[in-house]
C-alpha cells in the first residue's frame, strides 16, 4: 500500500498540459507540447505562457537551402463566464535566415508571425464531472493504478478561432492575407498512474490556398508533484506544407502558479529536415473563487448587515425616546404657560 501516492493522484497527473477538472489548485499549462488541453484554465484565471525556441531546416536534394532562427511561441488564456469557457489569443512570432546552397549571397531574412489567432473553447463533456466517483482510494495504491474501462471515455471540447495574416507573409502560402477560420476537436483521457492521453484534430485556415488538417497526438506522464514528461506527434496536410514532428520534453512546477519546461523538436525527412529546441515558462493569475468561498462572503455580507439593521433600529429607537421626552417637556411647558395667562 502507498496511500501517500494515492492521495496526491489528481493533484499530479498533470502538471504541463492537462488536469482533471477546469480549475486546478495547480497551473494548468498547454506547454510544453502544442496540444491543447480539453478543459479550460478555470474561471476569473487569467494565464500567460511563452517559449522561446531554436530552430533549424535543411531541405535536400532539390533546391537545397537552410534555416536557422529564433522564434517565440506565446499564448494569453482567460476562463470567462463560465468554468467551461476559456477564451486565448495566441501566436508564433519567427525571426531566421534563409540561405540557398547553391551561392553564398543567395539568401533571404525573414521576420513575421507565423500565426495569431483569437478564439474559444468550450467543454462540452466532462466525464470526469463526477467527484465522488473519481476520489483517489486512500486505502490502496493498487486501485488508484488499475486500468478502469471509464478512463476510455474522454473528455470533449469544440474550439473555433479566427486566425489574421498579414500581407505578403513569407511563412504563407501567396496571397494569404486578413482573417480566415480555425476550428478543433480536442478529447483528453485521464489514465491511472498519471498517464494523460489529449488528442487535437484541427482544421486551418478553411477556405483559403492554405487550408490545412492537422492532429497532434500527446502522451504526458508525472512522476510526482514537481517533474512530468511528455511524448508528442504532430501531422500536418496542406497543398502548402506536409510534415511530421515529433517532440519530446519535461516540466518543473516551481510553485502553484509558476512552471518551466523545455522541449526538443524534430522530424523523419529531409525536404525539409526540422530540429528546434525550445525553454518556456508559464504563469497565471489567479482569482478563481470556489462556490462555496462566494456563499461564506455573501453569509458574511448577509451577517454584517443584519447587524448594521438591527444596530441601527436601537438607534432609533432611542431616539424616538428622546423624542417623546422633549414632546412631553413642552406640552407641560404649555399647559403651565396657559394656566398662568
Amino acid at each position: 500500500m502507498k496511500p501517500f501516492k494515492s492521495t496526491i493522484l489528481i493533484f499530479i497527473c498533470l502538471i504541463t498540459t492537462h488536469a482533471f477538472s477546469q480549475y486546478t489548485d495547480v497551473i494548468n499549462s498547454n506547454r510544453p507540447g502544442v496540444s491543447r488541453s480539453a478543459f479550460s484554465v478555470g474561471k476569473n484565471v487569467v494565464q500567460f505562457e511563452i517559449g522561446p525556441y531554436f530552430v533549424k531546416e535543411k531541405r535536400t536534394p532539390a533546391t537545397t537551402y537552410e534555416v536557422s532562427g529564433l522564434g517565440v511561441d506565446f499564448a494569453a488564456r482567460y476562463g470567462l463566464l463560465f468554468e467551461e469557457l476559456e477564451i486565448s489569443l495566441e501566436g508564433n512570432y519567427q525571426n531566421d535566415t534563409k540561405r540557398y546552397t547553391y551561392s553564398v549571397d543567395a539568401k533571404d531574412n525573414r521576420a513575421n508571425f507565423k500565426h495569431v489567432t483569437l478564439g474559444a473553447k468550450y467543454l462540452v463533456f466532462d466525464p470526469y464531472k463526477n467527484e465522488e466517483a473519481n476520489k483517489p482510494n486512500l486505502y490502496s495504491w493498487k486501485a488508484n493504478h488499475s486500468f478502469q474501462w471509464r478512463h476510455l471515455i474522454p473528455a470533449i471540447s469544440v474550439y473555433a478561432g479566427a486566425n489574421y495574416d498579414t500581407k505578403n507573409n513569407p511563412y504563407t502560402a501567396p496571397g494569404i492575407e486578413g482573417f480566415s477560420p480555425k476550428i478543433m476537436i480536442a478529447t483528453q483521457n485521464n489514465f491511472s498512474g498519471g498517464w494523460v492521453f489529449v488528442m487535437n484534430l484541427i482544421k486551418d485556415r478553411i477556405g483559403t490556398d492554405q487550408s490545412d488538417f492537422q492532429y497532434i497526438l500527446t502522451l504526458t506522464h508525472s512522476f510526482n508533484p514537481k517533474w512530468v514528461v511528455f511524448g508528442e506527434t504532430q501531422g500536418i496536410k496542406s497543398d502548402f506544407y506536409a510534415d511530421n514532428l515529433f517532440r519530446v520534453g519535461g516540466a518543473y512546477l516551481f510553485g502553484k502558479d509558476f512552471q518551466l519546461d523545455t522541449a526538443i523538436t524534430f522530424n523523419s525527412k529531409d525536404t525539409p529536415s526540422v530540429f528546434g529546441v525550445s525553454i518556456g515558462a508559464s504563469y497565471r493569475l489567479d482569482f478563481h473563487k470556489d462556490p462555496e468561498e462566494k456563499n461564506s462572503e455573501n453569509m458574511l455580507e448577509s451577517s454584517k448587515g443584519s447587524k448594521r439593521t438591527k444596530s441601527s433600529k436601537r438607534k432609533k429607537r432611542k431616539s424616538d425616546v428622546f423624542d417623546d421626552n422633549n414632546k412631553t417637556k413642552k406640552q407641560k411647558k404649555k399647559e403651565i404657560d396657559f394656566d398662568d395667562n
